[in-house]
């Protein structure tokens, strides 16, 4: 079973999806991959604790405040997916990292010689739970603004949401 919510943020509609236990999903609507945790059976309108305490973090973040706290994410992927948004948590409000820097960490991490920054972008596009898991903050090696699945003029407020948070 899958339960739904929605949220009205400043820069659009997002659903809220959860197994019960933790969030599964965070995606604006009609994002790529949007709906990728669903299942096929869905209760709409849940009043779950883990969709008022997402709210709650949702509330903070735009509201121009940096959350001190996650809520419980239910994240699953393959064990390279899973690394990939596990070093995307490590990435600071108001930084960012590029593809090949987080292939350079996986790749340390595995005691291999290198890492594909295509594969890691591949499981950046693939991240579930967008904003808490910040794949925003993830740029070219030149600095570009590259892929966005909740689309590029997103990714630029968000980071310019949280470069004015850091400046605080």
């Amino acid at each position: 079973m899958t339960y739904i919510s929605k949220y009205q943020s400043p820069i659009g509609t997002i659903t809220l999806s959860s197994d019960g236990k933790g969030l599964t999903g965070l995606w604006f609507d009609g994002q790529k991959y949007y709906g990728s945790t669903i299942s096929d059976e869905t209760k709409y309108d849940s009043d779950l604790d883990i969709f008022g305490e997402t709210k709650r973090w949702l509330d903070i973040y735009f509201s121009g405040s940096e959350p001190d706290f996650c809520p419980r994410l239910s994240l699953k992927g393959s064990d390279f997916r899973e690394s990939v948004w596990r070093i995307l948590r490590t990435i600071p409000c108001g930084a960012t990292m590029t593809y090949g820097e987080i292939a350079k960490k996986i790749a340390k991490e595995k005691g291999i010689k290198s890492m594909s920054a295509q594969a890691v972008g591949g499981a950046v596009g693939q991240n579930p739970i967008s904003i808490i898991v910040p794949c925003h903050r993830v740029i070219g090696s030149d600095g570009s603004m590259t892929g966005y699945a909740g689309g590029i003029e997103r990714k630029k407020w968000l980071l310019e949401h949280e470069n004015n948070l850091a400046r605080r």
